[in-house]
């Protein structure tokens, strides 16, 4: 395994330990203003999402409402809480082709953004010792007044992502600090996702917060308000 990785797998909590875990529960909201956007403000403001965690499996439950958006990279399902179907969209990324960014998402965008997102980010650095992924680590990063260690992931076509090459940093405690990548579905639109607020779940180091904003030519993250802000309240792994 590839000298950075073992670093980061370890200091999430080791492949042992994730070896041991099948699938997770999260209490989170997701908020920003990419969803203002969209016209889907609220949308996963108070949410529970259940991943499967060695295949592409997340179910999202808006919390209140007797609704649940089912996602896998082929299809997503909106669903009454209780599993009967209300509607079903195959080869749900076609759903995206030929939209700008001020068009408004129905609920087959929300899911599949979303959950193809939160999927990646709830499972690195452990994805990346999944079979198919070619890592390399690249030169420092400098930021925050830290030197931080790039590893660019390429990613398997059978693993549906934001885009097949992203680069994660971390730090010297092995921890992700910052996620860099395009996201194909919106454009190539970019995005460097921030990581902080570790906590120990499970006896997988997760972090709590996450913002993420757009970067310029060199990389560096664009002020102002996150695009998407993740509010993780606990998760429990099974």
């Amino acid at each position: 395994m590839n000298e950075l990785l073992q670093l980061a797998v370890k200091a999430h909590g080791g492949l042992d330990r994730w070896g041991q875990l099948k699938s997770l529960k999260s209490n989170m909201s997701i908020t920003g203003a990419l969803w203002y956007v969209k016209s889907r403000p609220d949308v996963l403001k108070e949410i529970r999402m259940e991943a499967e965690l060695r295949r592409q499996q997340l179910t999202t439950y808006r919390v209140g409402e007797d609704k649940r958006f089912v996602w896998t990279p082929d299809s997503v399902a909106i669903e009454t809480a209780d599993g009967s179907v209300l509607s079903r969209f195959d080869d749900p990324r076609a759903a995206f082709k030929g939209q700008v960014l001020e068009t408004p998402w129905e609920d087959v965008h929300v899911t599949y953004f979303s959950s193809e997102a939160m999927w990646t980010y709830l499972t690195i650095p452990f994805l990346y010792t999944y079979p198919g992924f070619v890592v390399e680590e690249l030169p420092p990063w400098h930021e925050d007044g830290e030197e931080w260690r790039p590893l660019k992931a390429t990613f398997p076509e059978s693993f549906p992502s934001h885009t097949r090459e992203q680069l994660s940093y971390f730090g010297k405690d092995g921890l992700l600090r910052r996620h860099e990548y395009t996201v194909d579905i919106l454009g190539g639109a970019q995005g460097v996702n921030y990581a902080h607020d570790y906590r120990d779940f499970d006896g997988i180091m997760v972090p709590t917060t996450r913002k993420v904003f757009s970067y310029d030519a060199a990389k560096q993250k664009i002020p102002g308000l996150p695009l998407i802000a993740i509010d993780i309240k606990d998760i429990a792994f099974s």
